[in-house]
């Protein structure tokens, strides 16, 4: 497999998939299930799959968010089941879906499923939690829908192996964050504020990538750091190689072309407009 074909693919499965997190739709369908806090509904949103598990389940398979973040989900399975919140999630991505609009044609969905299939059906989940407990999961009857739930699958299973990969590195849950946006792929703002590390947890991972050489004293990235950061991807793009193997680097471009339109909808929609 060309890692840059895995790359290409990665970037579009990640960017259809991520809306959910964001839409008004998934707070409005958490409301009902009785959770008007944004932090616990998307705890129980995303670990739904795997089913009624305590936090710290959760805690280990996300791996980047502190433990009082995770923390916060206690008490979501008593407001409604991991089946009712799955349930909730794919109503949320069904209305979020026809309310932006795709444009995605009947044969355009059967074609992209008929590559992302295989994909799914072939991979190894060994050490991979979070996507097989989505590959686990029914699909819902609507067409649209169940793409996405398909994209969802190798969405976690991409990040399960890049979880690995940072573990290899030695790069701890706070310390990938930092990281994360010293290179700037990610605002430090929204990292700081959605995984909950406070200010002297911060400040250690800082100091731990310092005396790394990966971080100057002010924080941002020195040269080592900066390629030690692009090294973690290049592992995670070969530690995917397989995954992709059954349709190839042509089937993989294809499905990326074929999916696009999902995140370029919900992008001209506004939806990662706080994101910037």
């Amino acid at each position: 497999m060309d890692t840059a074909a895995i790359r290409e693919v990665s970037l579009a499965v990640n960017a259809a998939h991520l809306f959910i997190y964001l839409v008004p739709e998934t707070a409005e369908e958490a409301a009902k299930l009785g959770v008007t806090d944004r932090e616990p509904a998307y705890l129980a949103f995303r670990s739904a799959a795997m089913g009624a598990v305590p936090w710290q389940v959760v805690l280990a398979a996300f791996y980047n968010f502190s433990p009082r973040s995770v923390r916060s989900m206690t008490g979501v399975w008593d407001a409604a089941s991991p089946e009712r919140w799955q349930a909730a999630r794919f109503v949320a991505a069904d209305r979020a879906l026809r309310r932006v609009g795709t444009g995605l044609t009947a044969g355009q969905i059967a074609q992209a499923r008929s590559l992302i299939d295989p994909v799914v059906a072939g991979a190894d989940y060994a050490g991979k939690p979070l996507a097989a407990a989505n590959a686990s999961v029914a699909l819902p009857a609507d067409p649209l829908v169940a793409l996405w739930q398909q994209i969802t699958v190798l969405r976690e299973w991409r990040g399960d192996a890049h979880l690995s990969v940072l573990a290899g590195h030695r790069l701890g849950p706070c310390d990938c964050l930092v990281m994360h946006a010293a290179t700037g792929r990610a605002p430090v703002g929204i990292l700081r504020t959605t995984r909950r590390w406070n200010d002297e947890e911060w400040a250690a991972a800082t100091a731990r990538l310092v005396a790394r050489g990966w971080l100057d004293a002010d924080g941002t990235a020195t040269d080592a750091g900066a390629a030690a950061r692009e090294r973690i991807e290049a592992e995670t793009d070969e530690h995917c190689a397989a995954l992709w193997a059954p349709v190839g680097d042509a089937g993989a471009r294809r499905l990326a072309s074929l999916i696009t339109p999902i995140g370029e909808a919900f992008t001209a929609a506004g939806t990662y407009a706080a994101l910037r």
